[in-house]
């Protein structure tokens, strides 16, 4: 263990920048990573404003950070995949390999899964960090750090259009125009959606979806979801619905804007739980897909973004340095309409 300066969440409401002990020692199969950016991620606000999510709770001071992108600075015993200088980005989660649900390929979902920054595992907003060389990925050259921490977040929409079963040509609809939301419908697009409707109450978050070809934005204070979808589709409806909002108000006619035998992909969580109509879900065929993170698609990820398929570079709203840590966070709180992403440059920690 070493002592190394990092955002510290020390209890609910509550950062610090401090030094904490962490591990440094790279064994087997393992790397050491120079951090150079990592995201602010929902789900990092969501510890620091409530302390918990879900079955998660922070009892213990808890290092911030899972969307992450760095170099390369020591390989261990056994690596031949990675060497040092290498700019890699990392995938957060390492499961257990012998569990049933890695076996079957699934191993998002193995309940043994350590994830940075899910209590009690630290995260990586700190200098360096030692990681698998198997969930370690190198980055094209043309594809930058900060796009690099960006990989994390993509791969949840890349995981939701996988679990769509997307045909060319599709009409989807995505719930909610958050990061999450404005990367599936990216991630849709890539996986053969034609035209992708975007819908939200804050017309800012609209407005930067609709930069992209491809997308159309519908502003549900102003309009009826069901008319403009009856309008685009001739009253036939989405293919896809992914519901990325979180809000119980959208599984309110959720049914009404899929189309017979189409698809609904859970990907917001709402606190707490909704009721919506199995009776239309029964008469239309409708197929619920859930999503809970991603396995498998970083390497796709990584290859859209490198490919030119896929830019999320105008999603990185603001860059602030380590040292403002803390007001990255509290500008997350905020929750601005015309942010996106919030970054935070580690090259100088």
């Amino acid at each position: 263990m070493t002592k190394m300066r990092a955002l510290v969440l020390e209890k609910q409401h509550e950062l610090k920048l401090r030094d904490i002990d962490l591990p440094t020692e790279v064994g087997p199969g393992q790397v050491k990573i120079k951090l150079h950016t990592v995201g602010v991620c929902g789900s990092d606000v969501h510890y620091y404003t409530h302390g918990r999510i879900g079955p998660f709770v922070v009892n213990a001071p808890m290092v911030l950070g899972h969307e992450a992108a760095g170099t390369i600075v020591e390989v261990g015993a056994g690596v031949t995949s990675l060497k040092v200088g290498d700019r890699v980005c990392m995938e957060p989660g390492v499961p257990d390999p012998n569990s049933k649900a890695s076996r079957l390929g699934m191993y998002n979902i193995d309940p043994a899964v350590t994830f940075w920054a899910t209590p009690p595992i630290h995260g990586v907003l700190t200098p360096y960090v030692v990681h698998p060389a198997n969930y370690t990925f190198k980055l094209p050259d043309n594809v930058s750090f900060a796009e690099g921490a960006m990989v994390e977040p993509f791969a949840v929409g890349m995981q939701a259009a996988t679990k769509a079963k997307i045909t060319p040509g599709d009409t989807a609809i995505v719930m909610g125009a958050g990061p999450i939301g404005t990367m599936v419908a990216l991630a849709a697009l890539a996986g053969g959606c034609a035209r992708v409707i975007i819908t939200d109450l804050a017309q800012p978050k609209l407005d930067i979806a609709a930069k992209y070809q491809g997308i159309i934005p519908v502003n549900i204070k102003d309009k009826k979801l069901i008319d403009e979808v009856n309008r685009l589709t001739d009253r036939w409806g989405a293919d896809v619905v992914f519901e990325c909002s979180g809000s119980p108000r959208a599984w309110q006619g959720i049914v009404d804007v899929v189309r017979p035998g189409g698809t609904i992909v859970v990907v917001g969580l709402p606190v707490e739980p909704v009721n919506f109509d199995i009776a239309s879900l029964s008469v239309k065929e409708i197929t619920i897909a859930s999503v809970f993170r991603y396995a498998h698609q970083y390497d796709r990820a990584i290859a859209l973004m490198a490919s030119g398929r896929v830019d999320l570079k105008p999603l990185i709203s603001e860059t602030f340095t380590f040292e403002d840590s803390i007001k990255a966070f509290d500008r997350a709180v905020e929750g601005r309409p015309t942010d996106v992403k919030l970054q935070i440059l580690m090259e100088d920690a």
